[in-house]
This record gives structure tokens, C-alpha cells and sequence, in this order.
């Protein structure tokens, strides 16, 4: 592809050399170069791209898309492209060099702290079971219509992500439902993407070790929607405290949804149990069977993105009782409220959840508090990751002794950490009601193992933090660990 088709309509600061240059691949990892390549420099969190245009020199790149160049670089035969956002331009570069897939789908962006996974999931189900061939990018995995595709970030970087979209595109894929994390809108990852929905779940305290400010936070989360395009919905959950402040600025159609207060998509939960939820969606009563009211949060989301794509495509013909009955019969996302029975303990179960925030994890323990035995337990399994927001963790373990009856402190992904030193950052936040009924156990597997044999009949256990992830990260060593696994195991014996 000529270099010139790639930069068109993209804001250049200067060029220096030849623009008709033949492209091969757009690359931003130095380690990937091929000879024909246009390198981009970007600036990230860990390194900046910048130090490693002289390497993709080296291995063949032909030009080096920059916002500046350091001394000491030899440009010759090399076509040099100053811009002022170098991480923007590749996302727009990108999109280009696969043909602009994602105006070929509708794409609808699904961001907030909790509920991204679970939402994307239960929009891929919905409109699998309505009959569309459907794309899906998030945390646990992507998908291509059946097909299932590993996935190591909740965003893809920008090539990563127009190479999916392309291979959606061509699949055949009608709809496409992704995560955005505030990192990818943050760090222009999601550039070049044309989107035809956003949708906003609910704003907590999380990644302020990378945001700094939970306004920065609230900002980074905001700017997807201020960057929605005119032809789009931006459709957000009016309870959250930050629901209307995400829809100020935005151009698109703006549209709520929530249990409380009105709304243009309200549900009402009739009951509540261990067994689903009975609910008013629109006026219609809905068996789901899904536990717990931040459920019916994304139940209702995926209903409002379902009367919004399908209601306006009078060629689908789709009616709201065709949605209502597929939606009665979803399961959320792997890892999320995942729950199993012990088998020699009648009414004892033991539930799995990705919850690694202080407000995913007191959601997830009072939905337990509200649906158990008058006479049954509470036991709860949790930690904190490593090189991650260190003040969220006394606050994780403050709402996990309040609201159990038995607190387990055990290491979740450490990476570089001492576990000791992030289970001491725990206990910190207990006072001594709190530390009465907490144990610490650093080594994972052992701290499931005395879960499963502390509880008795009707008894609940919790294990929180990893949810869907199959591994525990030490020292930058993936060590195979499933939570799932290890409470059937430890159940079993």
C-alpha cells in the first residue's frame, strides 16, 4: 500500500522524503519490523517507541512515522513523517492499511469499571441466539463469530485490534461488541475505530495507579464518548453517580438506563435469589437467570443496545418479545458469579468472581448477604495484584471482614511484588473485629483447601480477585492456577 493512501486526510506536522513509498505492515513493536515497514514511535506507559526507531532501522523499515527523532539517527533512504499524536495517527494508519473494516460492522463500545465483560458477553450471546454472526473483543477472550481467539488485554493495541475488526469483517460478522478500558481510550488504542454505540456501566475506584486522579480516571472514560460520532448512540447507566456527567459533550443520540431512577430503559427487580432474577424489563416481566442486581444492571444495558441496533433495522425484524426471551435465557460471563455445589455438603456452594476492586467486591458479597440462609456463613477467599493500585487493598480487605463471617487473606497475581508485603497492605485496612475473623495464608491452593473445610451445610463460599484467569503471575512467570478448579478439587476430597 503507498504511504501516501495511508497518511491521507491525517494531520502531518512534515515530511521528509518520498511519500509514494510502498508500505508493507504498520508496526509500533520494533521487535516485529520487517524491510518495507513504516514504524511507528509511540509513547507508552513502560517504554517509548521513540528510543527504538535506530532498531527498526536496522531490520528494514522504509519509514518512521515520529513526534520527534532523536540525535544521532541516520535518516537516509528513509521516509521521516512528523505528527503531533504519533499514537493517534497509528490507530488512523492502522484502520486505513485494512481497508477501514470497522465501517463495515457496527461496532458498540462497552466501558466502566465493572460489567464490561459481563455485558459484551451477554451482547454477543443475545444476538448469536437472534441469529447474527457476531465479533466480541474483551478481557477473557475474542470471538469471530464461534470461533475463540486467546486475548491478552481488555483493549488490543490499534494494529492489533483493525487486523481483528478486518477478520470480523470478512467473516461476515454483522456486529462487533468490545471492551474499552480507560487505558485504550487513554493511550489511543482505539483510534481510527468508527463506532456506532458506547455504552457506560457504572465508575469506582480502580487503575489509580496508572490514572493517578480518579478525575483523570473519569475523564479517560468520558473522552470515548466525547469522541462518538454524530450517527452514534451513547447510551449510559443513570443511577451511577457519573452517568449524566459521561453524556455532556457527546454528539451522538444520548440514551439512559437503570433501576432507580427514570430512565429510557428502566427495569425492576421483582426477586432476587440464588436460583435468577425476576424482573420488569420495559414493562414486561423477565425470569433470567442470573443472580444479583448489578445483573440486572447489564441485563438491562444489553436489552437497551439490542432495542437500540435492532429497533432502528427494520430489515432485522427483531421484536422486543423475540429480545425479552433469548435474554431470559443468557449466562453471564466465565469467572463472573460462577458458582458451584459442594457435593457432601448439602446447600453449601462456593461462588468464583473476578472481583479485584473495593466496589465490584462489596456488590458481589452483599448480593450473597441479601440471597443466604438466615443460619449460613459467609467465607471469603481474596487478595490484591501486585504493581497495582496499592490503596485500594486495605479497603478490599475492610469490606471483605464486614461483610463475612470468616475472612481468608490469600496472594493473588503478585508479578513483582513480596505477596507478604501486599497481604500487610491488607491487613492495615482491618480494625480488630476485622482481624479477629481473619486468617492469612499467602499460598493460594491452601487457602481454598481451608475454605472448603471450614464451611459446613448452607454455608457460601466466595473466591474473589482472579475470576476467569487460568494462571497466577510470579515474577513475571504465568504459574498454571484456576480457582474453579481448585474448589471442585478440594470439594471432591
Amino acid at each position: 500500500m503507498q504511504l501516501a493512501d495511508l497518511l491521507k486526510n491525517i494531520p502531518v506536522l512534515e515530511i521528509q522524503g518520498d511519500t509514494a513509498v510502498e508500505v508493507t505492515a504498520v508496526r509500533f513493536d520494533s521487535r516485529a519490523v520487517s524491510a518495507g515497514d513504516v514504524f511507528v514511535a509511540v509513547r507508552g506507559a513502560q517504554a517509548d517507541g521513540h528510543k527504538f526507531i535506530d532498531k527498526a532501522l536496522t531490520q528494514g523499515a522504509r519509514v518512521v512515522v515520529a513526534e520527534e527523532v532523536p540525535e544521532g539517527i541516520s535518516l537516509e533512504n528513509v521516509t521521516l513523517v512528523l505528527v503531533k499524536d504519533s499514537a493517534e495517527t497509528l490507530g488512523l494508519m492502522a484502520s486505513r492499511f485494512y481497508g477501514n473494516p470497522s465501517s463495515e460492522l457496527q461496532l458498540i463500545g462497552v466501558t466502566g469499571t465493572n460489567g464490561k465483560t459481563t455485558t459484551v458477553t451477554l451482547l454477543w450471546q443475545l444476538f448469536t441466539d437472534l441469529g447474527f454472526k457476531c465479533g466480541l473483543i474483551g478481557t477473557v477472550e475474542n470471538r469471530i463469530g464461534a470461533d475463540i481467539q486467546p486475548s491478552t488485554h481488555t483493549t488490543p493495541d490499534a494494529v492489533r485490534l483493525h487486523e481483528l475488526l478486518r477478520k470480523m469483517a470478512d467473516a461476515g460478522c454483522s456486529y462487533v461488541f468490545m471492551e474499552v478500558s480507560s487505558h485504550a481510550v487513554h493511550q489511543r488504542r482505539i483510534a481510527g475505530a468508527k463506532f456506532a454505540g458506547g455504552v457506560f456501566s457504572n465508575l469506582t475506584h480502580d487503575h489509580l495507579d496508572y490514572h493517578k486522579t480518579f478525575a483523570e480516571y473519569r475523564d479517560a472514560k468520558k473522552k470515548f464518548f466525547d469522541d462518538l460520532p454524530k450517527t452514534a448512540f451513547a447510551l449510559s447507566n443513570i443511577d451511577d453517580r457519573n452517568g449524566a456527567f459521561m453524556l455532556q459533550n457527546t454528539v451522538a443520540t444520548t440514551y439512559t438506563y437503570g433501576l432507580k431512577k427514570p430512565a429510557d430503559f428502566k427495569t425492576k427487580i421483582i426477586e432476587n435469589s440464588l436460583s435468577g432474577l425476576h424482573l420488569s424489563i420495559d414493562g414486561e416481566q423477565v425470569m433470567a437467570r442470573m443472580i444479583g442486581e448489578f445483573n440486572a444492571y447489564n441485563l438491562t444495558a444489553a436489552y437497551a443496545v439490542a432495542r437500540l441496533l435492532l429497533g432502528a433495522d427494520k430489515q432485522a425484524k427483531v421484536t422486543k418479545a423475540d429480545v425479552l426471551t433469548v435474554l431470559s435465557n443468557l449466562r453471564g460471563a466465565e469467572g463472573r458469579f460462577d458458582y458451584v455445589s459442594h457435593p457432601d455438603k448439602p446447600g453449601c456452594i462456593a461462588i468464583v468472581d473476578y472481583a479485584h476492586t473495593p466496589d465490584a467486591l462489596e456488590k458481589v458479597l452483599e448480593t450473597v448477604q441479601k440471597l443466604k440462609g438466615k443460619s449460613s456463613k459467609v467465607i471469603t477467599v481474596t487478595g490484591a495484584g501486585g504493581d497495582r493500585d496499592k490503596t485500594k487493598r486495605p479497603l478490599m480487605a475492610q469490606i471483605s471482614a464486614r461483610l463475612s463471617d470468616q475472612l481468608i487473606l490469600t496472594s493473588d497475581n503478585p508479578r513483582t511484588e513480596d505477596p507478604a508485603a501486599i497481604l500487610r497492605d491488607m491487613e492495615a485496612g482491618l480494625d480488630a473485629e476485622g482481624l479477629k475473623k481473619t486468617l492469612v495464608i499467602q499460598d493460594r491452593e491452601q487457602a481454598i483447601k481451608t475454605a472448603v473445610r471450614l464451611a459446613q451445610a448452607q454455608d457460601v463460599i466466595v473466591v474473589a480477585g482472579k475470576g476467569h484467569e487460568k494462571y497466577q503471575d510470579v515474577n513475571g512467570v504465568k504459574h498454571p492456577f484456576d480457582d474453579k478448579v481448585m474448589l471442585v478439587k478440594w470439594m471432591r476430597e
